[in-house]
């Protein structure tokens, strides 16, 4: 297949890019005008065109999609104020949908989150799959939850109005080598110090191979057309657990402050309460002092891989303690090498399909 991937220079787009190759896939890989993309390391593939194009705007967006069998779409603005990332994410999307349905391309995989779902109002203990109700008030979350729902709701859309092959994803934390701590462990107070929110909490991790894997795999699977597809890894550790095995494998990890869960809850709720009846919500609190954002990062909860084990055919490749060691050895760069040269010498075989009868 000739696959169409935006976002193809970021942390998660590299990996998709290599594991597409390692499959056998032609790609078209979309990166921004201003990326250096000399240190991509399969800049040089034969089987990779490098776009250059801006999704914010229409211009080029149909002629890179000429030739394509499937676009997977992870493009979006993770940075700066609600209206940076609304063009980034949002506006990219309608964008892309729009040249798709000019291109007659409708095989798309929406590279969802899971931070659109409702964490305030899920019980605590409940297990979140496909079916986890979705944010109900958007405007008490940060602005990339915001962005990111919006932008389900224009696939949403597109998928009821065309007759399209859309599947959606939604990984969860995904981590690797230069992304290993996290903002579900805590809230960074200033420079190097986090404020250390709880232990308990059930982290719901994918490793980034994992994540790219069954990337590839929802493209290749028939079952996964019309569906939505939650990524996380088995076996998912706490917080505390999350943070010995970081400190076993020789992570780096800022200095912190430990503050029990359940006191930071009722402190937030106590602030957010405050600053709606005193100041009419004129106060800007920091996230981790917003019951909705604390919920949405360190309530508990239980996590399910199921439906991406049966649609998909997958099953993650690297347990935590195996991922860890590959990004302590830097192997996740030698993978990456690895399939490059294997994808260009032996194409796709029966057994790189993923959700397909062999």
């Amino acid at each position: 297949m000739k696959l169409l991937i935006t976002g193809a220079s970021g942390f998660v787009g590299q990996y998709v890019v290599a594991e597409a190759l390692r499959k056998g896939h032609q790609v078209s890989a979309v990166v921004r005008l201003s990326s250096d993309t000399k240190k991509l390391p399969w800049v040089n593939h034969p089987a990779v065109e490098l776009i250059r194009i801006d999704l914010r705007h229409k211009a080029g967006i149909v002629d890179a999609l000429q030739g394509v069998d499937a676009v997977i779409h992870l493009a979006a603005a993770k940075e700066g104020d609600f209206y940076t990332r609304f063009a980034g994410t949002v506006i990219a999307t309608e964008n892309l949908l729009d040249a798709m349905l000019k291109a007659n391309i409708m095989r798309l995989i929406n590279i969802s989150t899971f931070s659109v779902y409702d964490y305030l109002r899920i019980p605590s203990k409940a297990t979140i799959d496909e079916n986890s109700a979705i944010e109900s008030n958007p405007l008490e979350r940060d602005e990339y939850a915001q962005t990111k729902l919006l932008q389900e709701e224009l696939v949403n859309d597109f998928q009821k109005n065309h007759p399209t092959q859309i599947t959606t994803i939604r990984p969860g934390l995904i981590y690797g080598r230069g992304n290993t701590w996290s903002s579900l462990l805590g809230g960074e107070l200033a420079g190097n110090l986090w404020l250390r929110i709880g232990a308990y909490a059930t982290m719901p991790l994918t490793y980034i191979e994992n994540c790219a894997d069954a990337i590839i795999c929802a493209v290749e699977s028939e079952q996964a057309i019309g569906q939505i597809i939650n990524i996380v890894d088995d076996n998912l550790p706490t917080q505390r657990t999350y943070v010995k095995k970081l400190k076993q494998y020789k992570m780096p990890i800022p200095k912190t402050i430990p503050v029990n869960w359940t006191l930071m809850r009722s402190i937030a709720w106590t602030m957010w309460k405050y600053n709606k009846v005193a100041l009419k919500g004129q106060a800007k609190l920091p996230g981790i002092f917003n019951p909705v954002i604390l919920d949405a990062r360190f309530k508990h909860f239980r996590f399910t891989n199921t439906r991406a084990k049966e649609m998909l055919n997958w099953k993650p490749k690297y347990s935590l303690d195996t991922a860890l060691d590959r990004i302590n050895n830097n192997e996740d760069l030698l993978t990456i090498s690895e399939s490059i040269t294997e994808g260009a010498k032996t194409g796709i075989t029966e057994e790189n399909l993923c959700g397909l009868p062999t």
